[in-house]
Parts: structure tokens; sequence; C-alpha cells
């Protein structure tokens, strides 16, 4: 049997990655994180990326790796913006469970200081708060389980996500 991978969804600063880390190790599973692929396949930080060739050209190579990827029993933490790629979602749902983190704006805000330098896609006059306004409804949409993160410190929502995905039976 195929064993399945777990796709971490959210926004950005939700713990995709840290947790993504822990659970994979609890669950022996890999990691893999998307966007140092992007990284890694364009040649430069995901900041330089997206000045280079703007938001539209970014989400085409993010649609573009994430869709590609082939591994299985996998932990995967691809970026918050991977919402926006329709053949890469559709990739992931068939061959794994979405996890999406749930967190409040506050806490985002607090965790991200400067959206820039974290390269967070921000449309021009678009705020954090836009954005994540903008992406709720598609985390919704993908979510195959939902863990709300909300005042809880990191090691109770790395149990939080293991517990939900055993009540899955993955």
């Amino acid at each position: 049997m195929r064993k399945r991978n777990l796709i971490f969804i959210g926004m950005p600063a939700a713990g995709k990655s840290t947790i993504g880390v822990v659970v994979a190790k609890r669950l022996g599973m890999r990691f893999l994180d998307t966007d140092l692929l992007i990284q890694e396949q364009e040649g430069m930080l995901l900041r330089e990326i997206i000045r280079k060739v703007g938001e539209e050209g970014f989400q085409q190579i993010e649609n573009q790796v994430n869709r590609d990827v082939q591994t299985e029993n996998s932990v995967i933490s691809p970026g918050g913006s991977v919402v926006y790629c329709e053949e890469a979602m559709q990739h992931f749902k068939e061959n794994g469970t979405v996890v999406y983190l749930q967190i409040s704006y506050e806490t985002i805000r607090r965790r991200i200081k400067d959206p820039k330098k974290r390269g967070v896609l921000l449309r021009p006059g678009q705020s954090l708060k836009d954005l994540y306004e903008e992406r709720i409804p598609l985390f919704e949409k993908y979510a195959d389980l939902t863990v709300c993160e909300d005042g809880l410190p990191i090691e109770q929502t790395i149990e939080a996500v293991l517990e939900v995905v055993e009540k899955s039976k993955l």
C-alpha cells in the first residue's frame, strides 16, 4: 500500500515548516519544504524571484514546483500562496491529506514583522489583513483536516496535529 503525504497549508508564520519537521520526525516521515525547492530551482531567494518575475510569474513557478512534487510518506510544507495554484492543490489533494494550520490574524501580525522580507506576496495597496481575509476561504476549501493553533504553545499544536491525523486514520 502506498503511504500518503501530509500537506500543511496556512498563512506565512503559521508554523507549517516548524511544526512539519517535528510531525514528520514523530511519524517517521520525510519532510519537504517546497519554498526551498523553488529557491533551489530558480537559484534565488523567494523575495528575489518575486522582484524579478512579479507576483504572477512567481505563482506560475510555485504552481509548477508544487504540482511536480513526487514523493510518498512525506510531510510537505508549501508556501502560504500555494492555495492560489489550482493544479498544485489538486495534485496535493490526490496524493495526501491537506492539513490547515488555522491561526488568528493578530497572531500572524505579531509573528510577521516585515511581510516583504518574509517573501509574502502582497499586491500594491494590499495589507496583510486583506491577504489574510482573502486566503481564509481558500484554506478552508482545500483542507481535509483543520487544527486551530491559537493560544497554543508549539508543543501543544504539534500534539493537536498528531491527534487529528491519528483520528483520521491516515
